[in-house]
């Protein structure tokens, strides 16, 4: 049955004033949309928030497959889509040991388009089983970005397996600033999401260790929500106003590339409706 309180959030975002022209677009890099939420939140509604948030374009991704696929159907303009390797919330701790989630993999991916694989939870040597390994090894078949909630050691075996790979970090591994420095000054394809890392701009600063990491790398952060849960979207809109405030104590021209540029730049080779 439909929870009353999405249809309800959904209409008074609709009544919220627009954007202002001033307003940063923002490409949110980390987004899901999975059955417990679809079955709540329509995809009509959905994509109303995300547009009434002022997203650019949103990386999507879900559990099953189905919820990416019914935005995607209802806004291709704004849709990035990701495929998981989850067909239910119940598999992110035994995905790495499932052989059938190959089968799952290779039939999604034969039959619809993605620019991503993830965001899958992967951890040190887990990263050396062979569902991951397989994995990795279809994502650089179809030429696609890795969206990995990982510890360090994990995005390291990444890496070992394939050199070449594109990979976004969630949550920038919600590890120490240095240590995320330390592994993008040593991959040059390793990009981070800053989904739930709230202490790189607290009460609208962004701290020294933060500031110092953004101006080293400024081509290299994205932002992203986290709708990890249904609830989470009902802070959609809430979290890109947010994300404004925070990066409006950068220069514009780094606040404009953490906003959207720089996952614009990731994904560019992404072209809704074309064939590619």
């Amino acid at each position: 049955m439909r929870n009353p309180l999405f249809g309800l959030v959904a209409f008074l975002a609709l009544l919220a004033p627009p954007l202002q022209a001033a307003e940063l677009p923002i490409f949110d890099a980390h987004v899901h949309y999975s059955h417990d939420a679809w079955d709540n939140l329509p995809p009509k509604d959905a994509v109303a928030l995300l547009r009434k948030a002022g997203l650019k374009r949103a990386l999507v991704s879900s559990s099953g497959d189905g919820g990416t696929q019914r935005l995607v159907a209802e806004a291709p303009d704004l849709i990035v889509p990701s495929l998981r390797p989850y067909r239910s919330r119940g598999e992110i701790g035994s995905w790495v040991r499932d052989d059938s989630v190959v089968a799952f993999l290779e039939e999604r991916l034969r039959n619809a388009r993605y620019a991503a694989v993830g965001e899958f939870h992967l951890y040190g040597a887990d990263a050396e089983l062979p569902v991951p390994r397989a994995m990795v090894a279809l994502a650089r078949q179809h030429q696609l970005v890795l969206h990995a909630h990982s510890d360090a050691d994990a995005i390291e075996r990444l890496f070992q397996q394939d050199p070449q790979a594109r990979v976004l970090w969630a949550h920038s591994g919600f590890d120490r600033p240095e240590k995320v420095a330390e592994l993008l000054r040593k991959h040059k394809n390793l990009w981070c999401d800053l989904a739930f890392r709230s202490e790189h701009g607290s009460a609208g600063k962004v701290s020294a260790e933060w500031r110092a990491l953004f101006t080293e790398f400024p081509d290299r952060f994205m932002v992203g929500t986290d709708t990890f849960t249904p609830e989470r979207w009902h802070y959609v809109i809430e979290h890109a106003n947010w994300t404004r405030a925070w990066l409006a104590d950068l220069p514009l021209p780094l606040a404009e590339r953490i906003a959207w540029r720089n996952a614009q730049a990731l994904f560019s080779f992404w072209k809704a409706g074309s064939s590619q």
